[in-house]
């Protein structure tokens, strides 16, 4: 097959580069260029591209929504949380002010080990809950909160 011969001008470090991938792929210069220019020329190829750019915007528009749902799963049960606690517990008299710290400080430190635990084991509250609604929705006895 006849092929027309080009002179073509390269920076430097872009020769270097097509150097070196023809030395790995053990190929001509020729047919590399050859082949990236028939790709960047051909009309499937921008279909191609965009196709492959629709698809990963998708995964991370889908990754985003989980993002925003967990998200709002949490603030809402730390809102519920924190509205169950104020209105339940009632104000300590300044006798037991201190016991009741140094119990709290130890609570705590309980409540970031067991958290430690049970990030390390990959269980988070997202997934319990995700997989309670679904057992609510099908009528499995979960319990609805007040």
């Amino acid at each position: 097959m006849r092929k027309d011969r080009l002179n073509v001008y390269f920076d430097p470090a872009l020769s270097a580069e097509l150097e070196a991938l023809a030395a790995r792929r053990k190929v001509s210069k020729s047919q590399i260029v050859e082949v990236a220019l028939a790709a960047f020329l051909s009309p499937d190829a921008a279909d191609q591209r965009e196709a492959a750019i629709v698809r990963r915007l998708d995964r991370l528009t889908r990754a985003m929504e989980r993002l925003e749902r967990d998200q709002t799963i949490a603030a809402e049960a730390l809102a519920l949380f924190v509205k169950f606690w104020l209105t339940t517990t009632p104000p300590l008299p300044d006798t037991m002010r201190d016991a009741a710290q140094a119990k709290g400080r130890e609570r705590y430190e309980g409540f970031v080990e067991a958290l430690g635990r049970r990030l390390a084991k990959g269980s988070t509250l997202t997934k319990e809950v995700s997989i309670d609604v679904d057992a609510a929705g099908r009528g499995v006895g979960v319990a609805e909160p007040d």
